[in-house]
């Protein structure tokens, strides 16, 4: 089938329509107050990474924009320029939630954001004070001459551009970092009244101007928020060795002074001083983005909730998981049947305990584990060093290459090796993807083998906000697969001919090709034919096309997709048995769950893997089946509950527009709420 290009959403397009869904979260009334804020700081910390990765990529293509309309069949410069108009509007609805609707209902809850013009006395004394005390010390001024270079911005660091002017002089320049680094951006005043006032940093340091610069003679001052993000993309080496580490950190260092991509600025800020920062900073126009008073919004995602706790979410509490005692030992439980964790509802503490118990005990020989992201005070390695001081083989293989987490894992991975953990860096040229884990433990002389797979990293604190399915199985199709792939990452080489698991780089791409292909021979047959598809992402072109082609054969495609769908459903005669939902709501949508009808015997996998390119061909991604059929049914179910959503999904159509999905049922389904309560009285 030859390509065609009009039927594919371009995938940084289509991202922008992702983010756009986390900004209707933040426009929801019906979301608590605070969790709109952070809805907010989730969209802007998105878009940042958006400028750090995507937009340098398409940048660099434009370079050479003939050869890239031949090669990806769009025009990298057109798609610049739709970028900047779609991200300007969402700016503009950015601003408006924020100033005109979120402010001001906070003000309804007596609750008060202030700036510098808005103090009292009794408010700046406190401010002063906390100024001289606090803030002072870690402000450091940079005045900007002429006749000097202009100083290396940070990335993503949130600047004043102070402008002094008196008359008959010529006007003078400077620059300030806030140090939101060393300090919270936010600072609570006392209350007034049953009045609550929260300051954030930036006005406090206009505020206290005059004692910064008290030694300059001026007129008028004036300071404007600037924040510049830079290209973030990683240049290495071209060899994995005991050196790789430090290529990596030199890399890292280069990040930091990656080339300009975004000028976010105070739409406030006068003609003359943005020209003489284009200017310096010598930006093309398409990277000046207006913005409003506040930059690095992600700080909002530790807004204070200083009001009502009916301004946030409930924490509900974590259900345990029916029939699996953590009290007892985790091996004599999974030993008899397997066991699913479903994150975040169910506790991340299972998967601890599962490493603690393999830690100390004595017949554990060895465990083997892949690490993509980590937490910041990991139980997970704490685990595993306990494990290697117990005389455990421990082999971890930690992905020194997962994106803005390459210096926490370089720090992991010095601190394992000093304990005497074996640690394998990963390859090359394909990140290792995969949450996978294998314990090998001796019982009455024979090796057995017990299992941890997951469709999300071991992180407990992601576990915590995203949605994520976790395995135990002592399934042996499995388990020896498993052994036979951790013994090809430790000596570098991929392995074939996996009969139970679905693995990346060498045969997902077939496999899920042949599953979708026996699909499409039911339908021809008349028998029953449909695929039930959950990811992050769709964007391969080869892997659209085949379900275009299963849609054409009468293949019914029900798809939960959170983020980029680059497939356009609902064409007649394409895609019209294509349907697509994104669910976007108090959790983040993680898991891949791919489920195919099979003539009556469904075969169901979770998977680590989403549609795109680099997960098919260029990461260790591990597919694996469902087969203890009480996990079946509890994945079944799970799924059947999403896709009645009509609360918190969105349908995806070719026309963008994002519309939730409302039908006629009087029943209001929310998936996220449901599922809870569908685990917590679940019978077995």
């Amino acid at each position: 089938m030859p390509r065609q290009k009009t039927l594919f959403t371009n995938r940084e397009i289509s991202w922008l329509y992702f983010n756009e869904r986390v900004l209707q979260e933040a426009a929801d009334k019906t979301v608590p107050l605070i969790e709109r804020i952070r809805f907010l700081a989730i969209f802007s910390s998105n878009l940042d990474e958006f400028y750090r990765v995507r937009v340098p990529t398409l940048g660099r293509l434009a370079n050479v924009n003939t050869k890239a309309k031949e090669l990806f069949g769009y025009n990298p410069k057109k798609i610049l320029k739709e970028i900047k108009n779609i991200v300007v509007k969402q700016e503009r609805r950015f601003n408006h939630l924020y100033e005109d609707e979120i402010v001001k209902e906070l003000a309804q809850e007596k609750i008060f954001i202030i700036n510098d013009k808005q103090l009292n006395v009794g408010r700046g004394e406190f401010l002063r004070n906390y100024f001289r005390d606090k803030l002072l010390s870690t402000l450091v001024p940079v005045m900007l001459e002429d006749d000097k270079p202009f100083p290396e911005l940070k990335d993503r660091g949130i600047y004043f551009l102070v402008k002094f002017s008196k008359a008959g002089q010529k006007v003078k320049y400077s620059l300030i970092e806030i140090p939101t680094e060393s300090l919270q951006r936010f600072v609570v005043l006392p209350e007034t009244n049953n009045l609550k006032f929260i300051i954030l940093l930036d006005d406090i340091i206009r505020y206290c101007l005059e004692d910064i610069y008290f030694i300059f003679d001026y007129d008028e001052i004036e300071a404007y928020s600037i924040q510049l993000t830079r290209d973030a993309e990683l240049e290495l080496d071209r060899s994995v060795s005991e050196k790789f580490i430090v290529t990596l950190t030199k890399s890292l260092q280069k990040r930091k002074k990656g080339k300009p991509m975004r000028l976010l600025y105070d739409n406030n800020m006068p003609l003359d001083m943005l020209t003489y920062l284009v200017d310096k900073l010598k930006l093309d126009a398409d990277g000046l983005i207006p913005g409003n008073r506040y930059h690095n919004f992600k700080d909002f995602i530790s807004f204070p909730n200083v009001g009502r706790k009916e301004l946030e979410y409930p924490k509900d509490p974590v259900l345990n998981v029916k029939g699996l005692d953590a009290r007892k030992s985790i091996f004599n439980q999974i030993a008899k049947r397997d066991f699913l964790i479903n994150l975040p509802y169910q506790s991340f503490d299972y998967i601890i305990h599962f490493l603690r118990e393999a830690a100390i005990d004595p017949k554990v020989t060895e465990i083997s584990i892949t690490l993509y992201r980590l937490a910041q005070n990991s139980r997970i390695i704490n685990a595993l060093i306990n494990a290697a001081k117990n005389g455990k083989r421990v082999n971890c293989l930690v992905e020194l290459k997962a994106r803005f987490d390459e210096e926490n894992n370089i720090k992991w991975t010095n601190r394992l090796e000093e304990e005497g953990v074996i640690v394998n860096y990963g390859l090359l040229d394909y990140k290792v993807h995969s949450k996978i884990c294998l314990v090998t433990r001796k019982e009455k002389g024979k090796l057995m083998y017990y299992a941890n797979l997951a469709t999300g990293n071991f992180n407990e604190k992601t576990a915590g906000l995203y949605c994520d399915h976790s395995l135990f199985t002592t399934n042996e199709e499995i388990t020896t697969e498993l052994k036979k792939l951790f013994r090809g990452l430790e000596k570098k080489v991929f392995y074939k001919d996996y009969n139970c698991l679905i693995v990346s780089p060498l045969e997902t791409r077939s496999k899920i090709y042949g599953l979708i292909e026996n699909e499409i021979q039911n339908a021809a047959s008349g028998k029953p034919a449909y695929m039930i598809l959950k990811m992050n992402s769709l964007a391969d072109e080869e892997m659209i096309e085949k379900l275009y082609i299963a849609s054409q054969a009468g293949v019914k495609i029900q798809m939960i997709i959170r983020g980029m769908c680059c497939l356009v459903p609902g064409v007649p005669g394409l895609s019209e048995n294509i349907e697509v939902i994104s669910i976007i709501d108090k959790y983040l949508e993680h898991a891949r769950v791919w489920i195919f009808a099979n003539d009556g015997e469904e075969k169901i996998y979770l998977s680590s893997a989403d549609f795109m390119t680099r997960n098919l061909d260029h990461r260790v991604e591990v597919g694996f089946p469902i087969l203890d059929p009480n996990v079946r049914r509890e994945v079944r179910e799970i799924i059947n509950i999403q896709l009645k959503d009509n609360t918190k999904a969105r349908e995806i159509n070719s026309l963008n527009n994002n519309n939730y999905r409302k039908d006629k049922a009087k029943v209001a389904y929310r998936a996220q709420s449901d599922i809870y309560t569908y685990l917590k009285y679940k019978n077995y």
